[in-house]
């Protein structure tokens, strides 16, 4: 196999070193999606090791692995969802209703800045000073909503 890929690699090596990079990607940030087209980079990567396959015919084998590749992993996931107890997983504002936060800056019925955590937030209800207790009892348009604590 000669180095005519990029780099002076093999082409099967430039694929299995893509799908390296595409699964390591989807570590680092997941999303459940690049890791099917790592598959498919990976599929042709073997098959372009095994079988002398030109490149632009790669190319064919790996579009096609990637859409099979896809197809069964929204198929996988839609089959056999993630379940949780907590309705609010992936909802971090929903998740701080109840949470007790101080005032940063003096809240009214129109503006004011929170502490949450390490994080500060807009928020607005009950009048309170600068370092006040307020409690977050919802979220309109990512504005906290408080009473006092």
């Amino acid at each position: 196999m000669a180095g005519d890929g990029l780099f002076g690699l093999a082409p099967a090596y430039v694929w299995l070193i893509l799908a390296g990079v595409l699964a390591a990607t989807e570590v680092v940030a997941p999303g459940v999606f690049l890791i099917w087209i790592g598959a498919a980079a990976l599929v042709t990567g073997l098959l372009a090791l095994v079988l002398p396959i030109p490149v632009p015919a790669q190319f064919l084998v790996f579009a096609v692995a990637a859409l099979a590749s896809i197809y069964i992993g929204r198929r996988v996931l839609r089959d056999n969802p993630i379940d949780t107890t907590d309705p609010m997983l992936n909802d971090r504002a929903a998740r701080m209703i109840g949470t007790i936060v101080t005032a940063v800056e003096p809240v009214d019925a129109d503006q004011g800045r929170v502490r949450v955590g390490d994080g500060v937030w807009s928020a607005r209800g009950a009048v309170a000073g600068v370092g006040e207790r307020l409690r977050v009892t919802g979220i309109d348009n990512g504005v906290l909503i408080v009473e006092r604590a």
